[in-house]
């Protein structure tokens, strides 16, 4: 019998081209330019703190 493998499901807020995350310490913001393709979602840190995505206008 095959054994079935544990799928991890991906997480549909994941960051896309474009996007730009923004430091609420310094303001310091990032555009994205090109996406890893990582299953698990990363992290965008600055001043030891995750950065928050900006809404678009």
């Amino acid at each position: 019998m095959a054994q079935k493998k544990a799928v991890k499901k991906v997480s549909k807020k994941g960051v896309k081209k474009g996007d730009v995350y923004k430091c609420s310490v310094c303001g310091l913001a990032v555009r994205v330019d090109e996406v890893c393709g990582c299953i698990d979602a990363c992290d965008i840190i600055c001043c030891e703190k995750q950065m928050r995505p900006q809404k678009r206008a």
